[in-house]
């Protein structure tokens, strides 16, 4: 898992890596500069398109002309640097990388009042002003100056950070820094980067390696943390000869209703094909000739007026919610399996009952995790303002519950006991379609089947849910849940080879 840092410890990072390797300030930022050119390469290839770089008189400032001189070494010829001189104050590596300028081919302008700026149509634009230190929205002269550069319309990308954003803490109702086209990131991506409210500050985000030193960075303590894929090849446990059925679990899928059947099949196609050894779904009698005609491997329990459960032992796990219905019988059924000291996965109306019944949420078992999107979140622990507080919460919630809280969106936050959110870096818009929530349900619950502890079964599944919707959406606008749910085994392959 890599960490991520808030600006604070990064900045202690760039002191460790500046003490321990040694290198001088100076010439770590030459070395970041010139690899934030090497990524800006491989977007943008020609060199006659004007470059435009506004940079403050701090280090991130300090990047933004290295950075202009590295570019006009490349072969870029139309640079202009316009320097913001709203406050006298300069860094001594500002200072220094402005003295490397003299005697250069570009233009160094200072911007002196915010309206004293002009910028062809068709320039790229490079946000240098703010690093990530910043604390506070940005205000007078700043403000005017980057409302100004936003009102362009260029694509601007900026350097490590938007200026004006906040790269970790709670993020102001009201963004008005750099709105960026995309954002390259010095080592590690900033932690707002994964939540929706950065969406106005960036639109895409790529990350650098400047040589700081790693060693040092895994060891930071953090919260905090991103999933890779090889923390998946390593969690991944390859079948061995003489497994049979039983090796891998038994999960009963207590999903669906008349009028929602697709929900219990979706969830149930997801768990068969991510491995469950025997799948049985509870569903209503109605939904029978469904489940035996499209599923013929998944075993049925009707479903009717069900409040009990016979010889629950035999079951590894209890998925429960997807497509259910909230109904006094329904809330009777979630009552009594949560009294059976199963694994649960817990979902849609599932968890719909539980805000309902918020004492039971102290009886949800060991070992077991609920998936909620955001409206669900909110309605059983609270109305959040910001999303990092929504994810503090989730993972104080987690902890106190003994639980795991997958919290969905965009990038899942996969909320530990032990108080850490481990963000889920797969999946894509094309998977905006109704029934993914289903699948990953089925998918979780497969997972503990088959003897995964519920931490590594929500990683597990949110990484190869996202991984099968990034697969299929390479070809196709849109990816449907179902399809999902039959690319997961392809994935599962693909990483556990050996």
């Amino acid at each position: 898992m890599k960490t991520l840092l808030t600006s604070a410890q990064m900045r202690n990072a760039d002191e460790f890596t500046i003490i321990n390797t040694p290198i001088t300030s100076l010439k770590l930022m030459e070395r970041a500069a010139n690899a934030f050119v090497d990524a800006f390469l491989l977007d943008e290839h020609s060199t006659d398109t004007d470059i435009a770089i506004f940079c403050g008189k701090g280090n991130n400032g300090g990047d933004g002309l290295a950075i202009a001189r590295l570019l006009l070494s490349k072969g870029f010829s139309k640079i202009s640097v316009y320097v913001v001189g709203f406050l006298e104050k300069q860094t001594e590596d500002f200072t220094a990388n402005l003295e490397r300028l003299k005697n250069k081919d570009l233009d160094v302008l200072y911007v002196k009042k915010p309206d004293q700026i002009y910028v062809d149509p068709k320039a790229i634009i490079i946000d240098a002003i703010f690093g990530s230190g910043l604390n506070k929205p940005l205000a007078g002269d700043f403000e005017m100056l980057v409302a100004n550069i936003n009102g362009l319309g260029n694509k601007i990308y900026a350097v490590d950070v938007p200026s004006g954003f906040f790269a970790d803490g709670e993020l102001p109702e009201n963004y008005n820094g750099i709105k960026a086209y995309k954002t390259i990131c010095f080592q590690r991506p900033k932690i707002n980067f994964f939540f929706p409210e950065s969406v106005t500050a960036t639109r895409y985000f790529s990350t650098i390696n400047i040589g700081l030193s790693e060693k040092y960075l895994k060891k930071v303590a953090t919260t905090f943390f991103l999933t890779e894929k090889k923390d998946i090849k390593k969690m991944l446990k390859p079948r061995r000869i003489f497994s049979y059925k039983g090796t891998f679990g038994h999960a009963l899928i207590v999903a669906g209703n008349e009028s929602t059947m697709g929900a219990a099949l979706l969830c149930s196609t997801a768990c068969l094909n991510s491995g469950a050894g025997l799948t049985t779904a509870c569903i209503p009698k109605s939904g029978l000739a469904a489940l035996n005609t499209l599923l013929p491997e998944v075993m049925a329990m009707a479903r009717d007026d069900y409040t009990r459960l016979e010889k629950a032992s035999r079951f590894q796990v209890i998925a429960v919610g997807p497509g259910l219905g909230v109904s006094t019988e329904h809330n009777q059924l979630l009552e009594s399996l949560l009294v059976l000291a199963r694994p649960m996965v817990i979902d849609a109306d599932a968890l719909n009952m539980l805000a309902e019944e918020k004492g039971w949420l102290q009886r949800i078992p060991a070992n077991s995790v609920i998936t909620p999107h955001v409206k669900e979140f909110d309605r059983l622990f609270g109305n959040h303002d910001s999303w990092w507080t929504r994810v503090e919460t989730a993972k104080q919630k987690a902890k106190d519950l003994n639980i795991v809280i997958v919290l969905k969106n965009q990038y899942t936050f996969v909320c530990l006991p032990d108080a850490t959110a481990h963000i889920n870096p797969t999946g894509n818009p094309a998977m905006a379609q109704g029934g993914m929530g289903d699948v990953l349900t089925g998918i979780i619950a497969a997972f503990i089947a088959q003897g995964y502890a519920a931490d590594q079964a929500a990683i597990l599944g949110c990484y190869l849910h996202g991984k099968a919707g990034d697969a299929l959406a390479r070809k196709s606008f849109v990816v449907s849940a179902s399809s999902v749910a039959r690319r997961v085994p392809k994935e599962v392959k693909k990483l556990i080879q050996i």
